[in-house]
């Protein structure tokens, strides 16, 4: 749900109708309990309850989690709220204690002039219809500093319809707070084995096709690698791929993200070893050391060495959240793990345009990574809309072939590896000689019953 809110979010001017109108599609295809207190619906109000407390637990591990969920949750609140009716809107507000004083209508009619003057958006008929609440000023600021309001003795004179920023303000402050102990209590979650590996991979969990090799196996040939990356490799595949090409050589971290999504788009076992040997011999590995020393865990992801467990690429989420490069790495998300200056430099030689450089930086700087790698794909296919959320690379690739090619039979054999990528995906942090580890397997299995959970009827 707080991935949809982001994506429409930056899509979207979030005031507007099509905002609304498209979130609100959003949530009911997720059968999410908008309406819940609405409806007094307690079963969809304790599910709701439940999913934030949890996801609080989740995003308060790091100032970036927090503040992203900060933002996610302040906008949903305020649609929620927005939806309400006024009577609702009005019972909301006593039940979460931010009882303002409604003036009375003797003093709305005196000041009605000063009200329609100072209250965009208002005709006089509406200023006479709407409540009007007095609200000490510390609590109105923002509206004060847009010119919403109408001010006299140190109060805002805020409409019913302008309350909800000053809810979601008041929510921020709360829930900052509210985060900031919960991360203080970490030490005692993260002994409690049960619990922690789950925590941890909700805040990295990706939930849709996992790009599992056994759909499209042999469907490219290594010839074609070249060319792929250049037209539908998403950027961090095609830095990996360059990094390659010019090093011969890739460090750990490089090679099972590269690895693995080149399995995902087709690579077969056979090739995959070809591959990787015939690049990496033109450096300074030879044969023999290849073979003792990096086969085995090529091998390994292929589920065929150690527990023959079949790992799958990793999404966004994972590259975004985990492992980050340090220097010499080429892995990682290069929409959050590079200096803007050096990812200017990159997108020019890529021929963006100094526009959609522009628009890129910015959706970097507000720490939108996902959204900016849809600008690159618009940017890089011509088009105005890709009309899909990016969630994973190996889903970057199938939807670039798809629209080059005009969807044959390739792309739709690509397209249809729709197993959950919750199988393996939190197995994904492998050495070289080593095996996955149990509990990220348990993790596996607790976050899928969570989900039957929230997603019943």
């Amino acid at each position: 749900v707080l991935k949809v809110v982001e994506n429409l979010g930056v899509s979207y001017v979030r005031s507007n109708e099509s905002y609304k109108t498209k979130l609100g599609a959003e949530l009911r295809k997720l059968k999410f309990p908008y309406k819940a207190l609405a409806e007094d619906d307690y079963e969809a109000r304790r599910k709701d309850h439940i999913s934030h407390f949890i996801l609080r637990l989740a995003y308060c591990q790091s100032e970036d989690l927090r503040r992203w969920f900060l933002q996610q949750e302040m906008d949903l609140l305020r649609y929620r709220f927005n939806e309400l009716t006024d009577s609702l809107r009005q019972k909301f507000l006593e039940h979460v204690n931010l009882s303002f004083e409604a003036i009375s209508e003797d003093l709305k009619n005196e000041l009605a002039n000063e009200l329609y003057m100072s209250t965009p958006g208002l005709s006089m008929t509406k200023v006479k219809e709407q409540m009007f609440y007095k609200v000490g000023l510390a609590d109105a600021v923002d509206l004060f500093r847009a010119r919403r309001v109408f001010i006299k003795d140190g109060f805002a004179y805020v409409p019913l319809k302008e309350i909800d920023a000053i809810v979601t303000n008041n929510y921020r402050a709360k829930l900052s707070k509210a985060l900031a102990l919960t991360a203080r209590s970490l030490p005692s979650i993260q002994s409690d084995e049960r619990l922690q590996p789950l925590l941890n991979h909700l805040s990295h969990s990706y939930i849709g096709p996992d790009y599992s090799v056994q759909k499209n196996t042999g469907k490219i040939s290594l010839e074609q690698i070249d060319a792929f990356s250049m037209k539908s490799f998403p950027l961090c595949m095609r830095q990996l791929h360059k990094a390659l090409r010019d090093n011969h050589h890739l460090r750990h971290g490089g090679r099972m993200q590269y690895g693995l999504f080149l399995k995902g788009i087709g690579l077969t076992l056979e090739q995959a070893l070809e591959f990787w040997k015939k690049e990496f011999i033109r450096g300074k590995v030879d044969a023999d050391k290849f073979d003792k020393g990096y086969a085995y865990s090529i091998r390994h992801s292929y589920g065929k060495e150690g527990r023959r467990t079949d790992y799958t690429p990793y999404s966004c989420m994972k590259i975004i959240m985990s492992n980050p490069p340090s220097q010499g790495d080429y892995h990682g998300c290069p929409f959050r793990h590079s200096d803007p200056e050096l990812l200017k430099q990159k997108l020019q030689s890529y021929k963006i345009p100094p526009s959609g450089i522009t628009q890129i930086l910015e959706l970097v700087k507000g720490m939108h990574y996902q959204l900016a790698c849809q600008k690159y794909f618009e940017l890089t296919h011509d088009v105005d809309d890709i009309g899909f959320s990016l969630n994973h690379p190996n889903q970057y690739f199938v939807e670039s072939q798809r629209l080059l090619s005009g969807g044959r039979e390739l792309k739709k054999e690509l397209s249809s590896s729709g197993n959950s990528q919750q199988k393996c995906n939190s197995q994904e942090s492998m050495n070289s000689n080593s095996t996955p580890t149990s509990s990220n397997t348990t993790a596996d299995a607790e976050l899928e019953g969570l989900e039957a959970y929230f997603t019943e009827d």
